[in-house]
Protein backbone atom coordinates (compact mmCIF):
# COMPACT_ATOMS: atom_id res chain seq x y z
CA UNK A 1 0.00 0.00 0.00
CA UNK A 2 0.94 3.74 -0.05
CA UNK A 3 0.76 3.66 3.94
CA UNK A 4 -2.82 5.48 3.37
CA UNK A 5 -4.80 2.74 4.75
CA UNK A 6 -5.93 3.71 8.18
CA UNK A 7 -5.96 0.52 11.37
CA UNK A 8 -7.14 1.52 15.14
CA UNK A 9 -4.78 0.30 17.62
CA UNK A 10 -5.37 -0.40 21.21
CA UNK A 11 -3.50 -0.62 24.05
CA UNK A 12 -3.22 -4.29 26.00
CA UNK A 13 -4.37 -3.36 29.20
CA UNK A 14 -7.25 -1.37 27.64
CA UNK A 15 -8.60 -4.27 25.94
CA UNK A 16 -7.98 -6.41 30.15
CA UNK A 17 -9.76 -3.86 31.25
CA UNK A 18 -13.38 -4.46 28.87
CA UNK A 19 -12.90 -8.28 28.88
CA UNK A 20 -12.93 -7.69 32.76
CA UNK A 21 -15.96 -5.70 32.58
CA UNK A 22 -17.13 -7.93 30.39
CA UNK A 23 -17.05 -10.94 31.55
CA UNK A 24 -18.65 -8.97 34.91
CA UNK A 25 -21.96 -8.23 32.85
CA UNK A 26 -24.85 -10.72 33.67
CA UNK A 27 -26.33 -13.48 31.20
CA UNK A 28 -28.97 -11.33 29.37
CA UNK A 29 -26.09 -9.39 27.71
CA UNK A 30 -25.66 -10.75 24.41
CA UNK A 31 -24.03 -10.22 21.15
CA UNK A 32 -21.52 -9.15 19.31
CA UNK A 33 -19.54 -6.09 21.14
CA UNK A 34 -16.85 -4.65 19.48
CA UNK A 35 -13.60 -3.60 21.63
CA UNK A 36 -10.80 -1.46 20.14
CA UNK A 37 -9.69 2.30 19.86
CA UNK A 38 -11.93 3.82 17.73
CA UNK A 39 -8.74 6.58 17.12
CA UNK A 40 -7.71 5.92 13.34
CA UNK A 41 -4.24 5.96 12.07
CA UNK A 42 -2.74 5.43 8.93
CA UNK A 43 0.31 2.99 8.57
CA UNK A 44 2.15 5.56 7.66
CA UNK A 45 1.61 7.65 10.47
CA UNK A 46 2.75 4.37 12.82
CA UNK A 47 5.74 3.98 10.97
CA UNK A 48 6.51 7.22 11.12
CA UNK A 49 5.73 7.12 15.10
CA UNK A 50 7.79 4.07 15.42
CA UNK A 51 11.14 5.62 13.60
CA UNK A 52 10.88 8.46 15.80
CA UNK A 53 10.52 6.80 19.14
CA UNK A 54 12.83 4.51 18.17
CA UNK A 55 15.69 6.40 16.82
CA UNK A 56 15.59 4.03 13.88
CA UNK A 57 17.58 5.01 10.62
CA UNK A 58 14.75 2.46 8.83
CA UNK A 59 13.55 3.56 5.84
CA UNK A 60 9.50 3.18 5.11
CA UNK A 61 8.77 0.82 1.95
CA UNK A 62 5.62 0.27 0.27
CA UNK A 63 4.70 -3.02 -0.94
CA UNK A 64 1.18 -3.68 -2.71
CA UNK A 65 -1.94 -5.24 -0.40
CA UNK A 66 -3.32 -8.03 -0.35
CA UNK A 67 -6.76 -7.70 -3.01
CA UNK A 68 -9.02 -7.91 0.13
CA UNK A 69 -7.10 -5.84 2.83
CA UNK A 70 -9.48 -3.18 3.89
CA UNK A 71 -9.11 0.39 3.13
CA UNK A 72 -9.89 1.58 6.77
CA UNK A 73 -10.79 -0.32 10.17
CA UNK A 74 -12.21 1.58 13.04
CA UNK A 75 -14.52 -0.21 15.62
CA UNK A 76 -17.56 1.26 16.58
CA UNK A 77 -17.82 1.30 20.63
CA UNK A 78 -21.23 2.38 21.40
CA UNK A 79 -22.45 -0.68 22.54
CA UNK A 80 -19.76 -1.24 24.72
CA UNK A 81 -19.75 2.48 25.88
CA UNK A 82 -23.47 1.58 26.79
CA UNK A 83 -23.27 -1.42 28.32
CA UNK A 84 -20.18 -1.73 30.30
CA UNK A 85 -19.19 2.03 30.12
CA UNK A 86 -15.72 0.83 28.96
CA UNK A 87 -13.72 3.22 26.56
CA UNK A 88 -10.15 2.97 25.56
CA UNK A 89 -7.84 5.30 27.77
CA UNK A 90 -4.19 4.84 26.70
CA UNK A 91 -3.71 7.31 23.82
CA UNK A 92 -1.27 5.64 20.48
CA UNK A 93 1.51 7.83 21.77
CA UNK A 94 1.18 6.84 25.05
CA UNK A 95 1.26 2.75 24.64
CA UNK A 96 3.73 2.46 21.51
CA UNK A 97 6.09 4.29 24.10
CA UNK A 98 5.02 2.10 26.74
CA UNK A 99 5.41 -1.22 24.24
CA UNK A 100 9.08 0.46 22.91
CA UNK A 101 10.38 0.92 26.63
CA UNK A 102 9.24 -2.75 27.11
CA UNK A 103 11.08 -4.53 24.54
CA UNK A 104 14.34 -2.16 25.10
CA UNK A 105 14.21 -3.24 28.82
CA UNK A 106 13.98 -6.87 27.14
CA UNK A 107 16.87 -6.02 24.58
CA UNK A 108 19.02 -4.34 27.43
CA UNK A 109 18.34 -7.21 29.69
CA UNK A 110 19.59 -10.14 27.15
Amino acid sequence: GDGSQSRAFCYVDDLVEAFIRLMATPDDVTGPMNLGNPGEFTMLELAEKVIAMTGSKSEIVFKPLPADDPVRRQPDISFARATIGWEPKVRLDEGLAKTVAYFDGLLRAS
